[in-house]
């Protein structure tokens, strides 16, 4: 049974390798700064609008991560979450870990009043998209992103 818990200070060494192989699966690579500043954001009680839990096998191993970020909207009095980062190791794949790291953020949101969570995927992660279809309604939305200045 996998089970959720909010990231702490000490779920580093842990959730560092969790987030390289979400990195790695979209073929992005961040600089040590990155990682440590993003972990630091992740656990400061200081930062209300950045969060994230870990999913834990029944003998306590890591095996997936997500963060969310809570932000005003425009069309909304009350806020959203963008849940913006989701993985789950290869190994526990169609455990649930996925669903359980989704409901945990769904969870969060209720608590927090802000029941809208959105999330953004790649077209081709056909294996998370099942459970997203399950889970959530796909919109009709397509990102746009701003070019590098020349």
């Amino acid at each position: 049974m996998t089970t959720t818990r909010p990231i702490d200070t000490g779920d580093f060494a842990a959730w560092q390798p969790l987030w390289q192989a979400y990195l790695a699966f979209y073929e992005a690579s961040l600089a040590e700064e990155i990682y440590r500043t993003t972990f630091a954001r992740l656990t400061d009680p200081e930062v209300s609008d950045y969060a994230g839990f870990i999913a834990e096998s029944d003998s306590g191993e890591a095996i997936g991560l997500v963060h969310y970020i809570t932000h005003r909207h425009g069309w909304r009095i009350e806020n959203v979450v963008y849940l913006q980062d989701l993985y789950v190791s290869e190994a526990a794949r169609g455990t649930g870990a996925g669903r359980a790291l989704i409901e945990a953020v769904y969870d969060a949101a209720d608590a927090a009043g802000t029941p809208t969570v959105y999330w953004l995927t790649q077209e081709f992660n056909s294996t998370a998209r099942k459970l997203y279809d399950y889970i959530a309604d796909l919109t009709p939305f397509i990102k746009y992103q701003r070019r590098p200045k020349p």
